[in-house]
């Protein structure tokens, strides 16, 4: 009688460990999503990252919190040079699978590009914890754009034109 609060609370938490181990897979993707993702992958093919938004985001909307979908809009979004935006997309595809590998190095190839080159190294880290090494694809795709560093801001003279005003006092 003493023990049994104590060997309930041990059978619980054996219990939630062992259930968290066989979690369900990520559910397919609805028909009508899958087509406008086909689309939007398409329209990313096309080089129309503005039209591929599109119809990820009309995706999201039919199969709302869908990994697949967060990785396609972060990618096209980094394609556009909207680096934050990108950030939350995988971030939001991290918060539904934390062990994603292409989305740990999505975010680390926008962290790059912003210039947040320490971050995205520790996501290569954690790549190479969950990969075991820089064998697998996204891995290799982070080391490669951590070699090639963030792209460098350039202003030219054409694109600062001087206005010409003359003011009286």
């Amino acid at each position: 009688m003493r023990y049994s609060p104590a060997a309930f609370a041990l059978a619980s938490l054996a219990l939630v460990t062992a259930s968290t181990g066989h979690s369900a897979p990520p559910a397919p993707l609805d028909p009508r999503a899958a087509v406008l993702v086909a689309e939007g992958r398409q329209a990313m093919l096309a080089g129309q990252p503005d039209a591929a938004i599109d119809n990820f985001e009309s995706a999201l909307t039919i199969q709302p919190g869908h990994v697949s979908i967060y990785l396609n809009l972060g990618e096209a979004t980094r394609k556009q040079g909207m680096h934050g935006k990108a950030l939350h997309y995988y971030r939001e595809a991290l918060k539904i699978d934390p062990e994603n590998q292409y989305a740990i190095s999505g975010e680390g190839q926008a962290l790059v590009e912003k210039g947040a080159v320490e971050k995205a190294r520790r996501n290569l880290a954690r790549l190479e914890q969950l990969c075991g090494d820089l064998s697998c694809t996204p891995a290799a795709q982070l080391s490669a754009a951590i070699t090639r560093g963030p792209a460098p801001q350039v202003v030219t003279a054409a694109q600062i034109e001087p206005k010409l005003e003359v003011s009286t006092n």
